[in-house]
């Protein structure tokens, strides 16, 4: 089975509607799936009723666990607490922050204020994750991003570097914009090696940490 806790559709960056990027996700035997379109404090309210009716008619009729969720991204660090904290309220069951990394133009002190957020579930690919925030992350129980987006992937031994040294949980995301995307457990599997994570490791990864997410959401 297969988790991915990251994912966009039209919403945002996406090509696909959310329900049609959930049927994909059905086919490549998804046991869950979360949509997490880009957000910020405007968009918010809108974003999340609207993905959370297409998440509840998915359940309702296939069998896969559809979670309505926001990525926060470019959020100032300083609001990234206040603004995780309404999203929740709002109703979105999930929320990622779009880490630091040497790609986007992310505002220093982004991964160190969701790390510090007890509304914040996922780091997203926090390529210049530090080991004081991976520390904080596991400290507080927020999981770290393994991503399979090419573009971001080449930190990803270094994050599995440093959830390793701080025992932080680590997820494999897609971070799919289209439906080729998708991962598949194979796929997965070869995300997680290619991190430099070992056998129990990945099974951890794929397996352990998803299930823990979905207990934590009260999704289990």
């Amino acid at each position: 089975m297969v988790y991915d806790f990251h994912t966009h559709t039209f919403f945002s960056e996406g090509s696909l509607s959310p329900l049609e990027l959930i049927y994909n996700a059905t086919i490549n035997n998804y046991k869950a799936i979360a949509i997490t379109d880009h957000a910020g404090i405007g968009s918010l309210e809108r974003l999340i009723a609207e993905v959370a009716k297409d998440c509840a008619l998915a359940q309702a009729h296939w069998h896969i666990i559809a979670i309505p969720g926001v990525e926060l991204t470019l959020v100032p660090a300083a609001a990234i607490a206040e603004t995780a904290k309404q999203a929740k309220e709002l109703g979105a069951q999930l929320v990622v922050v779009h880490g630091e990394n040497a790609l986007d133009p992310i505002e220093p002190g982004t991964n160190l204020a969701a790390v510090n957020s007890p509304h914040v579930d996922i780091l997203a690919h926090p390529g210049l994750l530090t080991l004081e925030e991976a520390k904080i992350a596991a400290a507080n129980g927020i999981f770290i991003e393994i991503t399979a987006r090419k573009a971001y992937s080449a930190r990803n031994g270094h994050i599995a570097k440093l959830a390793r040294l701080a025992g932080t949980k680590l997820l494999i995301n897609s971070d799919a914009h289209e439906k080729e995307e998708l991962l598949t457990p194979a796929l997965a599997r070869i995300i997680a090696a290619g991190a430099g994570l070992d056998d129990h490791e990945i099974e951890t990864a794929l397996e352990v940490n998803p299930r823990s997410l979905l207990q934590k959401l009260g999704l289990r």
